[in-house]
């Protein structure tokens, strides 16, 4: 095995918290209300189940092939030369995945805080930090998540709780006025970033307690589902139908808060949580795209690839979108169809191949 590390089932919860909501906190709740509009709150909970359907067939190939990625049993379900084929578009897409999180990443900082900072610096200073935290292995990202992930929600919560007194319930109503339609609708990009999910396949062959592992999983959907939840709900109450004109309906929410004239203007506490969970995401993104390509290689370590991998996303981030709006556009329209068919079509097609595999197997031994 390339990687010797372990991780906890805990751990591999935490990492995949922030590796799904990070983006989805700041970008999602605009893009859900353009079309669910006061029903956003209930298209998390219709995605959720994409999350669920992932998890459920990446624990199942798991079962099949428990010390295998999904990389490597590719091979060994299709054959040596579709499984090389699927592990190539499993990389491509990632590696197009990880441009677009730290182009992200990009946009938010350069946008809100750092104006006159050229694109690249802020999106390659980020990449370094990463390529240190990939080089260090599973064990690394882990602890990180461990350390950083508890402190970041807190936070994200502290924020909700400020804005209470400012929620008017009101902007709820009526609930599905026009039906279940609109938030069905609206649930299909949140689908996409649920579809990332599929990510445990690659954690599932080095946890410490595989036993564990689906339990685990399970509440990291939930936690995500709780967060997506909580986060549209706070959106709407507060500025009910002008969250569809609010590029980062959160970060305004932030400046919203005011506390007897003492506390006020806490943009920094959601610029601390997005970078801090977006470290966690662009590392586990960036560290699958690294891992999988020295297991498609069959090379016998994936650290010397690191550093060349993160140049390739840098450059991935910079040719993703010419800006923000494009970035929007996509991740919006044909982006959710695009992600949903990678991550969740061709697991499917893995499982079901698998099994008929199998069958045929048994068939042959009896």
């Amino acid at each position: 095995m390339i990687e010797r590390g372990k991780i906890s089932p805990t751990q591999m919860a935490l990492m995949m918290n922030p590796a799904i909501s990070a983006t989805v906190l700041l970008l999602v709740p605009a893009i859900t209300a353009k079309i669910a509009h006061q029903d956003l709150w209930l298209s998390p909970i219709w995605a959720s189940v994409i999350g669920f359907l992932v998890l459920f067939v990446a624990h199942q190939l798991n079962k099949l092939y428990p010390t295998d990625t999904i990389i490597e049993y590719s091979e060994q379900i299709l054959g040596k030369f579709f499984g090389k084929v699927v592990g190539a578009i499993f990389l491509l897409f990632y590696m197009h995945i990880t441009g677009i999180i730290v182009r992200e990443y990009g946009e938010f900082v350069s946008g809100t805080f750092l104006h006159q900072t050229p694109m690249v610096i802020i999106i390659g200073t980020m990449v370094l930090v990463c390529s240190f935290a990939v080089m260090g292995g599973i064990e690394v990202i882990g602890r990180a998540a461990e350390m950083i992930v508890p402190f970041v929600t807190l936070l994200y919560l502290l924020i909700f709780v400020m804005l209470i007194k400012d929620l008017e319930i009101k902007n709820m109503f009526p609930i599905m006025e026009k039906g279940i339609k609109p938030s069905l609708m609206g649930s299909i990009v949140p689908q996409s970033w649920f579809s990332e999910f599929i990510l445990v396949s690659f954690f599932l062959p080095y946890l410490s307690e595989r036993s564990k592992g689906m339990k685990w999983g399970m509440i990291s959907v939930g936690s995500v589902l709780f967060l997506m939840v909580l986060t549209n709900i706070m959106n709407l109450m507060l500025f009910g139908n002008l969250t569809s004109h609010l590029t980062y309906p959160v970060m305004v929410a932030a400046r919203y808060i005011s506390i007897s004239d003492f506390l006020e203007h806490l943009e920094s506490i959601v610029m601390a949580i997005w970078i801090a969970g977006t470290f966690i995401k662009i590392t586990v993104f960036y560290y699958i795209l690294t891992l999988g390509t020295a297991q498609w290689l069959k090379l016998s370590d994936f650290r010397p690839i690191v550093l060349p991998i993160g140049f390739l996303v840098i450059l991935c981030g910079i040719w993703s979108a010419s800006d923000l709006q494009e970035l929007s556009h996509f991740l919006a329209t044909s982006g959710a169809f695009y992600i949903l068919s990678i991550q969740v079509v061709i697991p499917l097609l893995l499982w079901l191949i698998a099994i008929i595999r199998m069958k045929a197997q048994q068939r042959k031994g009896s």
